[in-house]
């Protein structure tokens, strides 16, 4: 059981069937933006959602490629809750692939993905993946191959993540081809782009046995998406909350190097701001 961000009692998952039957029931935690604990019987999964309105004008985005420094192109690692904290954020999700697994913080990394913050590019596109863009002047999000992003002029935010995995409200042809399952960050869009969505699905122990790719885009169809994208998961998942009392805690059960309840320090995150 995990620790409600509303209430601050501890709160026991919504249960589905299976992921096909899911229907989310949202709470809401801030202005234009609702959370969700749900837990599926077969497969055995337990997960957490954010459905974020970005129409709301209170709400911002926030990308950062890492911890202290990110702005001068030098990459740290840091804790997703420690980027949530620090930038007085209502909610944090890792999102960037990287290449040095620590739990350490403070550490030089490297984004192996795109990363746009407030229009500035502080990590290069990486051709293989695909990445999640927030346009600018309020219009809307969507998944694109970060080969196709030719110029950043339209773009305040993007994050880098691996493959999407949800098209038009269909999987992809991709998830059809791994069977393998893991703990999965996950982000998707309604089908106006008006929408965000954010996932962590846990992994790695008896409660949730953790997702393939296909259950993953499933999942965030039943959420309400209409495209969607697999961030890095396994060890770096971790979707972090401010709770009514200020603080800010890890919802899931983050596994780092096979130790339950260790969260790992990541690279690039995507975060959800209000003013």
């Amino acid at each position: 059981m995990s620790l409600s961000p509303v209430s601050l009692e501890r709160e026991h998952p919504a249960v589905f069937e299976s992921i096909g039957k899911t229907e989310p029931q949202w709470q809401r935690i801030a202005n234009g933006i609702d959370y969700f604990h749900g837990k599926t019987a077969s497969p055995k999964l337990e997960f957490w959602a954010l459905q974020i309105d970005l129409s709301e004008p209170e709400l911002r985005i926030i990308v950062k490629g890492g911890g202290h420094g990110s702005n001068d192109r030098q990459a740290f690692n840091t804790k997703v809750s420690s980027f949530t904290r620090d930038n007085n954020l209502i909610a944090g999700i890792n999102a960037v692939p990287f290449d040095v697994a620590s739990s350490k913080e403070g550490r030089p990394v490297q984004n192996m993905g795109i990363v746009i913050s407030g229009g500035e590019m502080l990590a290069p596109v990486n051709t293989r993946y695909d990445a999640l863009v927030f346009y600018i002047k309020n219009e809307g999000a969507a998944i694109v191959s970060q080969a196709s992003i030719a110029s950043i002029e339209n773009i305040e935010n993007a994050a880098g993540g691996f493959h999407q995995i949800l098209a038009r409200g269909e999987t992809t042809e991709r998830t059809s081809a791994t069977e393998v399952r893991h703990p999965r960050s996950a982000a998707g869009i309604s089908a106006d782009g008006k929408r965000l969505y954010l996932l962590a699905i846990d992994g790695r122990r008896s409660g949730s046995f953790g997702a393939t790719e296909l259950e993953t885009a499933q999942l965030l169809h039943s959420l309400g998406s209409h495209d969607g994208i697999n961030f890095d998961g396994g060890g770096s998942t971790a979707l972090a909350l401010r709770h009514a009392d200020g603080k800010v805690r890890i919802a899931n059960t983050p596994i780092h190097k096979g130790i339950r309840g260790r969260e790992r320090a990541v690279a690039g995150c995507l975060g959800i701001k209000s003013d």
